[in-house]
């Protein structure tokens, strides 16, 4: 668990719009187990452990991605954007697995309902 201050997306996600607190997702998100949640806009990539709460929650050490307890989170929003690209929090946070701010995109294969290949 961190102490730093998250970006304001994964904020918003957590309670919802500032301060009426209205459609928060991540309770929703855990409660209904899902795995994966997709994000965009942000004009970045960043892609997290499992999380719920700020509390990492992989599956195991060596395989964080199989059978996740919370669901992994990944923001990709890196391609299409020639203005300049969102900052990140100086040092990365403990449930932040991975971020680039290159201009790429994302290719996703899905072989079934368990297995998938993410590529950025």
């Amino acid at each position: 668990m961190t102490t730093m201050t998250a970006p304001e997306s994964i904020v918003l996600t957590r309670v919802g719009l500032p301060l009426v607190n209205l459609y928060a997702m991540e309770e929703l998100l855990q409660k209904y187990g899902v795995d994966l949640a997709v994000w965009a806009h942000e004009h970045s990539y960043e892609r997290l452990w499992p999380m719920y709460n700020y509390t990492v929650l992989n599956g195991s050490t060596e395989a964080p991605y199989t059978n996740p307890r919370a669901p992994v989170h990944i923001t990709t929003g890196s391609a299409g954007c020639d203005e300049n690209h969102d900052h990140f929090m100086p040092a990365q946070p403990d449930w932040s697995a991975f971020r680039a701010i290159d201009y790429g995109y994302t290719r996703v294969k899905i072989f079934n309902k368990t297995h998938m290949y993410w590529e950025q």
